[in-house]
């Protein structure tokens, strides 16, 4: 955390069965049925299902400058019975899209935040997986310098090392202000007791050898993967159809004419063309855009990529 800016001690960490089960913990502290959730939409599909046990209400939050006030929010939560109770983003490479947040919409966030009297997640999941252009500023890092102390900031970090080291060890963390921290441990002790203590060792060793040399290697391994997608879809894809063109992470997002529905176009491409991808509309908490779809070039290698963009390029150019 020290490398982001964040000066915290170990009544600041608690440590989990991968980031995703942080955000199950905080869903559970945190939601009552009813109350909002703020997410971008789209937004990452494994949060909506850590959240929608708990029976949340969600807004859509905009990163961008939307118009939506303070006020409208609170209004309309209180309209649905209940309150906006945090708003859950991932400001790096995010999944879905592969976008990233600005510096001025990670400040704008806090404004609304405060303003609300909410907490932020922030799911940092891809965080070291920079391609090219300067990182930018945790909003934890960014709440701190504003409270002057993490014990008084609202923003939870939720970090991994599933994508950078390895997956099967399931070693995570949040980080936050040591009051919720103590509230996590509670939970965190009727759920699984602890986290699996000969699996922290292992990473702890990794992490302290190669945490550098093992970034660097999937830095450049994605890049060259993420290459190869952005040129396939220039190169074969039909008019009308957009992406996003993402500067790190493992994402790229697309938009398709209207008309053509990602759910069943991927039973298509399987039946016809063996190649598989998540259709947008699961990434939606509301109001879904069903001509959307999320490839991802983490598994597949190069020459895969260019077959398979090439076979999904000619199903949509028939649809």
């Amino acid at each position: 955390m020290g490398r982001h800016g964040v000066d915290c001690t170990a009544e600041n960490i608690l440590i989990t069965n991968g980031s995703q089960q942080g955000l199950d913990f905080l869903a559970k502290i945190l939601i009552s049925p009813g109350d909002t959730a703020l997410v971008t939409a789209p937004t990452y599909l494994g949060a909506l299902q850590a959240f929608n046990p708990y029976e949340p209400r969600y807004d859509a939050l905009t990163t961008d400058g939307g118009n939506v006030t303070p006020a409208e929010y609170a209004a309309r939560a209180g309209e649905n019975g209940g309150r906006v109770k945090f708003a859950y983003v991932v400001p790096d490479f995010a999944n879905p899209t592969g976008e990233t947040m600005s510096i001025t919409a990670r400040n704008d966030l806090l404004d609304l935040a405060e303003e609300l009297d909410i907490g932020i997640i922030e799911d940092t999941a891809y965080e070291a997986l920079r391609f090219e252009g300067e990182p930018l500023p945790s909003i934890l890092s960014l709440d701190i310098a504003r409270s002057g102390h993490i014990d008084q900031s609202r923003t939870v970090y939720c970090g991994t090392f599933s994508k950078t080291i390895a997956p099967a060890y399931r070693v995570g963390w949040i980080c936050a202000a040591a009051s919720l921290i103590g509230k996590l441990v509670l939970v965190k002790q009727a759920a699984d007791l602890h986290s699996s203590t000969i699996n922290q060792m292992v990473m702890h060793a990794i992490v302290a050898e190669r945490y550098d040399t093992q970034v660097e290697a999937a830095r450049s391994l994605y890049r060259g993967r993420r290459d190869a997608m952005l040129a396939a879809l220039a190169r074969e894809m039909p008019a009308g159809v957009t992406w996003t063109q993402p500067e790190g992470g493992l994402f790229v997002w697309v938009t398709l004419p209207e008309g053509i529905d990602g759910a069943e176009l991927l039973a298509l491409a399987i039946a016809s063309e063996r190649v598989a991808f998540v259709p947008g509309a699961a990434f939606f908490a509301n109001d879904a855009k069903k001509n959307t779809i999320r490839l991802n070039f983490s598994s597949p290698n190069e020459e895969q990529i260019n077959e398979g963009i090439h076979r999904l390029a000619r199903l949509v150019g028939k649809m």
